[in-house]
């Protein structure tokens, strides 16, 4: 090690150092777009809830209005002219 200089790196020092800045650069952004796509994936079943509970509530409607017709008065019947 005596002779060696300690500013002059070899040259699979700084290839090995490149990869490493390179790896941690690409592992940043592909953090990133992991977080995006957990972002959509959630708005997006958020949506889905909405109208699904948006569907459940209407059938719920119709199911009482059926039930409060059906047991309600008699249909007058129509004379036909």
């Amino acid at each position: 090690m005596a002779g060696k200089k300690l500013s002059d790196p070899s040259p699979e020092t700084v290839a090995r150092a490149n990869r490493q800045r390179i790896a941690a650069q690409e592992g940043v952004q592909a953090m990133a777009e992991l977080e995006k796509q957990a972002v959509a994936v959630r708005k997006n079943m958020e949506r889905l809830r909405s109208l699904r509970q948006a569907a459940e509530a209407e059938a719920v409607r119709n199911s009482i209005a059926t039930a409060n017709t059906t047991t309600g008065a008699k249909r007058k019947k129509r004379v036909s002219r």
